[in-house]
């Protein structure tokens, strides 16, 4: 039986979240910081004098709304906090209005595994509480190369088998131009979320959920970045005037009631995110 969301810990996306210490990686052109106690988020990306992301000392210091963080083991809205798996019903705890957003990966401290010049590891332990009943882990690898940033997200299934969608959530400052042809997109319900059928994509702006497969590239400041990834969901919110999210996702928003991933005890769910700096920089 569903437990009532009113009885659950109270979690609030909108809460601030400080950085807490720093680790950095990367060389003179290419500097990116980051913040394994608060989410184990990326908290900036510097490159050849300009800052790319909304940072936690920018207007809004919310943990929702600053750096670049994972979502893991979901992401985006779960509608009520609700699901079914293996007949059984779940209720997580509501953490923004009256659904629950983006995992537990952005709201923990992550552990440093490795740490190196151009590349840090972090790995967390998932809950097994009301939180998250299933457990698991996660892993992410953060690297600096010439001209690029490489991103890995994993997440790994304990002793139970457990359903998974796994994202990044990047809040880019307001680029002056953003190239992005997706294929198709999920449509929103009076709640605000991703329903099926697909639809042909609509004008934005938007705070929705698209089918695409090719790079999504996005102009400021002089600097072309070009994002890809082996995600073909990606959503992407730019109805505030200082940021645009580009965020790549395994699955949609609510995919636990739409469209579940299932991986089995000892499975892993692995993807990839590349940010490359193309001419002229």
């Amino acid at each position: 039986m569903a437990v009532d969301p009113r009885h659950l810990p109270a979690l609030d996306a909108m809460a601030p979240m400080q950085p807490g210490p720093l680790i950095a990686i990367g060389n003179a052109g290419l500097r990116v910081t980051i913040a394994p106690q608060a989410g184990g988020r990326i908290a900036q990306i510097h490159c050849d004098g300009i800052d790319h992301l909304v940072g936690y000392d920018d207007a809004n210091q919310a943990m929702i709304a600053w750096g670049s963080y994972p979502m893991v083991p979901w992401a985006g809205r779960i509608r009520q906090g609700r699901f079914d798996f293996q007949g059984r019903e779940y209720q997580l705890p509501l953490n923004l209005d009256a659904h629950a957003i983006h995992g537990v990966g952005f709201t923990m401290a992550w552990q440093v595994e490795a740490h190196e010049t151009h590349a840090v590891e972090l790995s967390l332990a998932l809950p097994e509480d009301e939180r998250w009943p299933f457990g698991g882990t996660a892993h992410q690898r953060i690297e600096v190369g010439e001209g690029r940033l490489k991103m890995e997200l994993s997440v790994r299934a304990g002793a139970a088998p457990m359903p998974a969608v796994i994202g990044w959530h990047p809040w880019f400052r307001k680029p002056e131009q953003l190239l992005f042809s997706p294929s198709g997109m999920y449509p929103r319900d009076q709640q605000g979320i991703a329903i099926l059928p697909l639809v042909e994509p609509l004008p934005g702006p938007w705070d929705d959920c698209f089918i695409n497969q090719a790079p999504v590239v996005l102009q400021r400041a002089g600097q072309r970045l070009q994002l890809s990834s082996d995600c073909t969901h990606w959503v992407v919110y730019d109805q505030t005037a200082h940021a645009t999210c580009i965020e790549p996702q395994s699955g949609p928003p609510d995919a636990f009631n739409l469209e579940p991933t299932i991986i089995l005890p000892g499975e892993t769910l692995r993807k990839r995110f590349l940010i490359e700096w193309l001419e002229p920089r």
